[in-house]
């Protein structure tokens, strides 16, 4: 039978310039109850997000006229799409290529070939947090606002950091993308606590989102 989301059904935004593989992502979307649209690369994609804004960006990295970096750059300098969440799918699985894909702007990168099953899971994980962060900063003129220094400086290493944790990522995740140590990134954060005079890793993610470092 087929499953379907409660209420209004999510709309996906399927970037891929491979036809098999947008074909069969579509299907098991559409299957699990989401809304599909498609383009077979990035500039095709940024046209269709001037008519309209979807819930959530899957795409493939290197695609002709405009690759997935560059689409995702222009997602998130754009007010109007800049919280969208954004999945990479890419056939690159090294560990500088996933740095590289989530430093610019992906919340999420898988590598080809991958589950179906993750794939929906990862979709329906990212869409849930993206209303979470929508309900939060709909609050956020209530809540009290952060005295954090306004020359705190951080290094690119520790920026990536940072906008990792404000992903909701442990560090021992963190560590995993950036292919170094659980306690060299406990050791950026401490560090980075220390800098901002925050206590503690929430508050660190609010901060980074704040100050929009986690685009």
């Amino acid at each position: 039978m087929k499953r379907s989301n409660l209420g209004t059904p999510k709309r996906i935004l399927l970037i891929d310039d491979d036809p098999n593989l947008i074909l069969l992502v579509q299907d098991y979307l559409e299957f699990h109850g989401y809304t599909v649209w498609t383009a077979g690369n990035g500039r095709e994609a940024l046209e269709l997000l001037e008519k309209d804004v979807p819930d959530m960006i899957i795409c493939d990295v290197m695609m002709p006229e405009m690759d997935g970096y560059s689409l995702v750059k222009s997602v998130r300098q754009d007010p109007r799409t800049s919280w969208i969440p954004v999945l990479f799918l890419s056939a690159k699985g090294q560990s500088q290529d996933r740095v590289k894909g989530l430093t610019t702007g992906a919340d999420i990168y898988m590598v080809k070939p991958f589950e179906p099953e993750e794939l929906v899971a990862q979709v329906e994980s990212s869409l849930k947090q993206a209303s979470r962060l929508i309900r939060y900063q709909g609050k956020s003129d209530r809540a009290p606002k952060f005295k954090v220094p306004k020359d705190v400086e951080l290094t690119p290493t520790e920026l990536k950091v940072v906008q990792l944790v404000a992903r909701g990522m442990a560090n021992r995740e963190i560590a995993e993308v950036m292919n170094v140590s659980q306690r060299t990134i406990e050791s950026h954060v401490s560090n980075m606590l220390g800098k901002t005079g925050l206590n503690n890793r929430t508050e660190l993610a609010r901060w980074a989102i704040e100050a929009r470092m986690a685009m």
